[in-house]
């Protein structure tokens, strides 16, 4: 498609016969102008959040996250599934969920961990729902005792006065994160999801990360957003998988999409943000044709979630999706050449069904 046609913008379909809502699915023309050249569009001023009212205070997020320390690590004691979701929300709450499905089956204590001093980037923010952003080294403590810290990336949300504080979302970085914008009163600046100063508006960054994932390095996408672990390694993943299904006589499916659940942004020094979300990876594992025929096998990795409703087996096919959380840094549109790097990451198999 050539992207000097405003049509060819907007829409793809995937050639194994399912429509993909993508990259070039949702990311229209103004947000591509920058990056890739053509399609130039006139933009909207771009809108941080810049109020100094702090209806969330410094100290009252570190209240929140030392609240959230000591009841997951009270569940994870007293091995309570029940108070260890209550305090968890959104994609998190898929993953934990799973875990504990997981642990359940195959009896296996659940992990505890040791939190190192965390950083806290909390926007000025008036009402509700208030959230914020904590930067720490999390290690489990489970086994070997001197298990090595990885800095993770949470985000924190409370809906209401008077509802407790959950963890929405939690990546591991797998490289530093960069300086965070802060203000006159050390606040950090929230920004806008439609943010046009950015090289692409943070509600499009998931999808751009979509569809390189979906459809590789030769994407248009990746254009836009850089190779890696959770873009083109995961696109070569689960290509091996599709090669691999396809020699069993199989077809092999997968797609990538956002979530409806809060996404948390953050301005970076540098003009670009930190843009935390949720995505889920869906994939079927099919006859071809969707024709019924000898049992397929749940995926080994969800075998522990999988349950006689949902079934370990289909003899047409399997469904076996993930919940996986990112954070990406998406740079200011001025910055020549650059792209948006994932550089946390982290997800679990959160689904099984044979059908």
């Amino acid at each position: 498609m050539g992207l000097d046609d405003p049509v060819s913008c907007l829409s793809v379909a995937l050639e194994r016969g399912r429509t993909r809502l993508a990259y070039l699915g949702v990311l229209g023309c103004a947000a591509l102008a920058a990056a890739l050249g053509g399609c130039s569009s006139a933009g909207g001023t771009a809108k941080a959040v810049t109020t100094s009212e702090h209806s969330l205070t410094i100290a009252q997020a570190r209240q929140g996250y030392n609240f959230y320390v000591t009841s997951s690590t009270l569940a994870a004691e007293q091995g309570s599934s029940v108070k260890g979701l209550a305090i968890v929300a959104d994609g998190q709450w898929s993953i934990t969920h799973a875990q504990y499905a997981t642990l359940s089956s195959t009896g296996t204590p659940v992990p505890q961990y040791r939190y190192g001093t965390p950083t806290f980037y909390v926007p000025a923010q008036s009402g509700f729902p208030q959230w914020f952003v904590v930067e720490v080294p999390v290690a489990s403590t489970n086994g070997t005792p001197q298990a090595a810290a990885v800095n993770t990336v949470m985000a924190f949300e409370r809906e209401t006065p008077d509802a407790l504080w959950t963890l929405n979302g939690s990546a591991v970085l797998d490289q530093p994160l960069p300086d965070i914008a802060l203000d006159a009163d050390g606040y950090a600046i929230s920004v806008s999801t439609k943010d046009s100063s950015l090289l692409l508006p943070p509600n499009l960054v998931g999808a751009t990360q979509a569809a390189v994932v979906d459809e590789g390095p030769a994407a248009p996408a990746a254009a836009a957003i850089a190779s890696g672990p959770q873009t083109t390694g995961l696109y070569a993943t689960q290509a091996a998988l599709n090669s691999s299904y396809t020699g069993q006589g199989l077809s092999y499916q997968w797609l990538l999409e956002g979530a409806a659940v809060p996404q948390f942004d953050l301005r970076t020094a540098d003009g670009g943000a930190l843009v935390i979300y949720t995505m889920y990876l869906n994939t079927t594992i099919e006859h071809p044709g969707n024709v019924f025929g000898p049992p397929i096998p749940i995926p080994a990795n969800f075998a522990p979630i999988a349950t006689a409703t949902t079934g370990t087996k289909g003899n047409h096919g399997v469904a076996a999706n993930w919940t996986f959380e990112f954070a990406t840094v998406d740079p200011p549109a001025t910055a020549h050449g650059a792209k948006a790097v994932v550089i946390a990451a982290a997800g679990a198999p959160t689904y099984g069904h044979g059908y």
